[in-house]
């Protein structure tokens, strides 16, 4: 249902921008840059967080760390990741394949100035066998994500 729901945002909104699959597994950072043929750091993953009450989802480079304390400071409250079996419940997607594109239902969207390296980035697209390619303007502009600085690089 997952790809479904990604699949039937960018029939929407973005019809030029196709969802790739693959029979390699893209669960994590280091298979998805394998499985796309491309570098760690184009791999925009999403992160799932709980801060307060409130769920954000954070689109951030494969290859940068989220700083607790920058996303506090922003946010006003301790950051916590959600369970694994929390996720799809609230997002519509599974673990491995979380995309910030045709969740279950809205939720605030941030990306991280991280991605701004890129001119391309591979987020995935609802299933740990499915991604796609996109400018991270464009990413940011098709869910109405606001840019934020609450990562680190990579040491």
């Amino acid at each position: 249902m997952s790809l479904e729901s990604v699949r039937a945002f960018f029939a929407e909104k973005a019809p030029d921008i196709a969802v790739i699959e693959s029979p390699l597994s893209s669960a994590t950072v280091e298979l998805a840059a394998k499985a796309y043929g491309v570098a760690p750091g184009r791999i925009a993953k999403t992160l799932s967080v709980r801060i307060g009450e409130r769920v954000v989802l954070i689109v951030t480079s494969g290859t940068s760390r989220m700083d607790n304390r920058k996303l506090k400071g922003l946010c006003g409250a301790k950051p916590k990741m959600l369970a694994v079996e929390e996720i799809a419940e609230i997002t519509g997607h599974e673990v491995g394949g979380v995309s910030p594109f045709g969740l279950k239902s809205p939720l605030p969207i941030y990306c991280d100035v991280s991605l701004k390296a890129f001119d391309e980035v591979v987020p995935a697209a609802g299933s740990t066998h499915s991604a796609l390619r996109i400018a991270p303007s464009r990413l940011a502009d098709l869910v109405g994500a606001k840019w934020v600085d609450v990562c680190n690089d990579p040491p």
